[in-house]
């Protein structure tokens, strides 16, 4: 068993505005634009209603969600809150569901990029624009926590 006093203590890099940052950074991407310009388009306004309703719901999930963090405060919360009030399954389900959110999202995100800079440099093939893309986000998350946030 290794001594505490020669283990590495965790050290907080990222302060409250970071988190902010990051958080509307991930929630308006730039994946959004594309994709809502896209459904705006075939659906018409109408779908602003549909984005107001899922935002709601959204609302009221997190809230639920923000709750839970407070009153239980664990690591992977996602599926750890699936496991402790659903059982198992659902927490084996909600963790895979979440990393693959996660991959299908980057994915998009990076397809995106390179979209709008085939705008900008319609000479450029889209895979340049992707691949750059791939290896920034790659090299930013490899640096340190604070210079991420």
């Amino acid at each position: 068993m290794e001594n505490k006093s020669n283990a590495k203590e965790l050290h907080r890099g990222l302060e409250e505005r970071h988190i902010t940052l990051m958080s509307l950074g991930a929630a308006i991407g730039v994946g959004l634009f594309l994709g809502s310009a896209t459904a705006i388009k075939m659906a018409g306004p109408g779908i602003l209603l549909g984005y107001a309703v899922s935002g709601l719901i959204m609302f009221f999930i997190m809230r639920a969600l923000g709750e839970m963090a407070i009153q239980k405060p664990v690591a992977g919360s996602f599926s750890k809150y699936a496991r402790d009030y659903l059982g198992p399954l659902a927490g084996y389900i909600t963790g895979w569901n979440y990393w693959f959110l996660w991959v299908v999202t980057c994915m998009a995100e990076i397809t995106a990029v390179a979209i709008y800079m085939e705008y900008w440099f319609p000479d450029v093939p889209r895979w340049i624009w992707a691949l750059a893309a791939l290896v920034i986000m790659t090299t930013v998350n490899f640096l340190a926590v604070k210079a991420y946030g």
